[in-house]
């Protein structure tokens, strides 16, 4: 990949996430409301540089890209989304997405996601976009299947999380372009 790519909608920028984003994102990965249903979380804005490292890494690396969530009129920061575990040889990648909970229920997710992924099948010529969502997060599950994300399946008893076993649910979408 050369230069990061920033992507527009009519009320969203999804742009290269900046070391200046760092307290956004230790606010996203350390809130309750967010991490409940998510593999990392951070209790210090310090430990929140190994995500920001991990961001970075994935671009550096071309093994994923993920892009700041923000408002295109005032550039408020409303959370992140992006691939990861990009496997050229069969052109999938794995999405992931948080969004800080005083903006959810306003479409911004749907919004920055339709974008997202039609810049992984355009640009990226990705063939299959995969998302791994615990099977109790309703909410991620909703904005897949409002993203034509079809539910294939799910890993029973697959991680083990807070004390628990828990369960996973696998959604894809394929490339239609």
């Amino acid at each position: 990949m050369t230069d990061f790519p920033s992507l527009q909608t009519q009320r969203l920028e999804m742009r290269q996430i900046q070391s200046t984003d760092l307290e956004n994102i230790f606010k996203g990965l350390s809130n309750p409301l967010v991490i409940k249903h998510y593999g990392v979380s951070y209790s210090t804005l310090e430990a929140t540089q190994e995500q920001m490292a991990w961001y970075q890494n994935l671009y550096n690396t071309n093994t994923g890209i993920w892009w700041a969530i923000c408002a295109k009129l005032d550039g408020t920061f409303y959370g992140a989304a992006g691939f990861n575990d990009i496997h050229p040889q069969h052109k999938k990648a794995e999405i992931g997405f948080w969004l800080l909970p005083e903006y959810w229920n306003n479409g911004i997710m749907q919004e920055a996601l339709t974008k997202i992924c039609h810049y992984g099948f355009e640009h990226m010529k990705l063939h299959r976009i995969e998302g791994f969502v615990e099977s109790e997060n309703s909410n991620s599950k909703k904005a897949l299947e409002k993203m034509d994300f079809l539910h294939e399946g799910t890993l029973r008893a697959c991680e083990w999380k807070n004390g628990k076993w828990i369960d996973v649910d696998i959604y894809a979408k394929i490339n239609q372009l």
